[in-house]
């Protein structure tokens, strides 16, 4: 016997199933930000570094950002299918959202790696230091502090863009959401719990990096 919440059509089962969208999504940012950041600090400092990675990347680049995230997930998920290896929906999901924050994460790696000043980088080599020395020492801790509210913003927005994994079949919170009201009619109930559980995902996310940019800025 399954028991309604009161003055609801949901019932007390569905919980479950929605935490299950939560843990989908949680899992699916994690994967994406982990992967699509060390993509992008490779990307980012290869194209700095050399104009053979910038010839060969651009093309790459170029097309994630054009293309509408839904219609990646729609052309790789063909794409395996069709290479008769079929995937699933969290691994394409996975591939494509880490591919896209890769790309967006060189950019900002790129723009990062920019704005340290040559006279920097001249003094620290005149003193001795190797290029990497001068990399993890100089370059890389003043350019994480000019790319990390930008960083952070790209986080946030591949945690919203988790719900476009759907259309793959991928069941996150917003299609776990969709289901509910489906089957309920509650759409205004179901959809201010799924705001409030992405404010929840997100909102810590955003006031821990202001604290921690602060802390950045007065080291």
């Amino acid at each position: 016997m399954q028991i309604q919440l009161p003055y609801s059509g949901l019932q007390w089962s569905d919980i479950p199933f929605l935490l299950t969208g939560i843990y989908h999504t949680l899992l699916l940012t994690v994967i994406t930000v982990v992967l699509g950041t060390l993509l992008g600090i490779f990307i980012g400092w290869a194209r700095e570094s050399s104009k053979y990675p910038r010839i060969m990347f651009g093309p790459l680049i170029d097309v994630v950002r054009s293309i509408p995230l839904i219609i990646q997930f729609i052309l790789v998920n063909s794409f395996f299918a069709m290479a008769g290896f079929p995937a699933s929906p969290l691994v394409i999901g996975g591939v494509v959202l880490s591919i896209y924050m890769g790309v967006l994460t060189s950019e900002l790696v790129r723009a990062g790696l920019r704005s340290v000043r040559p006279e920097l980088k001249k003094a620290s080599r005149s003193l001795g230091l190797t290029y990497w020395q001068e990399l993890f020492h100089v370059s890389g801790p003043l350019a994480f502090r000019a790319v990390f509210p930008g960083w952070v913003g790209t986080v946030i927005g591949v945690t919203k863009d988790t719900a476009l994994v759907s259309v793959v079949g991928y069941v996150e919170l917003l299609r776990a959401s969709q289901i509910l009201i489906n089957r309920s009619n509650e759409a205004l109930l179901v959809l201010a719990g799924t705001g409030l559980f992405y404010f929840i995902i997100c909102y810590p996310i955003s006031r821990y990096s202001r604290s921690l940019e602060k802390v950045l800025k007065h080291d």
